[in-house]
């Protein structure tokens, strides 16, 4: 009767140590793949502000030569 009681607390158990391990690796790795997502959103961000300024300088500048 307890011999089955015992083989399903010890795969509950097992489960239980497995999951926390895979949390401990798992979680680091989610850290820095967010990381890197708001790393290349970031030099997106930079990249689409300097290509604005380079457009509104030139439209200024055209603006300016036909007064």
């Amino acid at each position: 009767m307890l011999k089955p009681m015992a083989t399903l607390a010890a795969t509950g158990v097992v489960g239980l140590v497995l999951i926390k391990l895979v949390g401990l690796l798992l979680f680091p790795l989610l850290g820095v793949l967010i990381g890197f997502v708001v790393w290349a959103l970031k030099l997106a961000l930079i990249a689409a502000l300097i290509w604005w300024g380079f457009h509104l300088f030139k439209r200024w500048n055209e603006k300016g030569s036909e007064a």
